[in-house]
């Protein structure tokens, strides 16, 4: 796990709360995550986690406390937030992307538009992502002729092409049919071997087994606890980890 030398965390999350309306889904979070880590954010339905992972880039404004990338504030609007947003790639439950665009259209849009690049530099680099994430042969292609773990795996070039320092996934896997679920786990855990920083919601228990450096149980808009995998699942602390563990390891 690599930093920077003073230690600085690529992600900081510091005192965030937010509620909606008379729900305090997030309640007094604290977090960091360095260069190059995985945390994997798990809990049951309702406990915070999507909104945790919607704060880090503001798609869901806070309430109290403070975020911070690379030593950046987020701002609250404006370019600054639009480019520091840039740099936090997003893979969502849904694949978000433009219908009428071709795979290789979707990937390198956001590069010319947002970082300025050649038409010519980014579908190169679009069709390199494209094999990194094995669909090279779909890239004229519309998102509809792709079967749905096709289209998430584009998804993720398409947030890889922006060069993100950290990348954020929201139950990327949930929308799945099962047997797709594999191909995008392994896309990740190959995405983890590689060093990129992620913040992963899921409800996939194997990956963040074999991708984690570290899991953080959420319940109630609280982190109530947060440990390496082999410790996590073998010897959780609290009750409510214990209870969540039972519930969904027996099946």
């Amino acid at each position: 796990m690599t930093s920077r030398p003073n230690g600085e965390p690529l992600v900081r999350l510091s005192g965030v709360d937010k509620w909606f309306g008379e729900l305090h889904v997030l309640q007094d979070i604290d977090l960091s995550i360095d260069r190059g880590e995985v945390v994997v954010v798990i809990g049951p339905s309702g406990s915070g986690k999507s909104t945790l992972c919607r704060a880090i880039n503001r798609l869901e404004p806070i309430d109290k406390g403070e975020i911070t990338i690379d030593g950046a504030r987020l701002p609250d609007e404006g370019k600054e937030l639009a480019r520091l947003r840039a740099d936090v790639g997003m893979v969502f439950q849904s694949f978000n992307l433009f219908a009428h665009k071709t795979v290789l259209e979707n990937v390198a849009l956001g590069p010319v538009k947002v970082r300025k690049k050649s038409k010519a530099e980014a579908e190169g680099r679009a069709r390199e992502l494209l094999e990194r994430v094995g669909v090279a042969s779909q890239a004229d292609k519309y998102p509809a002729q792709l079967s749905g773990g096709q289209q998430q795996r584009v998804a993720i070039a398409r947030a890889l092409a922006m060069e993100p320092k950290v990348m954020l996934f929201d139950e990327p896997t949930s929308a799945l049919d099962p047997e797709m679920i594999n191909e995008v786990l392994d896309v990740m855990v190959g995405l983890a071997k590689d060093g990129m920083t992620m913040v992963v919601v899921t409800h996939e228990m194997g990956f963040a087994r074999r991708a984690a450096n570290r899991v953080v149980f959420m319940d109630g808009g609280r982190i109530v606890e947060t440990a390496e995998p082999e410790t996590f699942f073998t010897s959780p602390q609290s009750d409510r980890a214990k209870d969540f563990l039972s519930k969904i390891l027996t099946h």
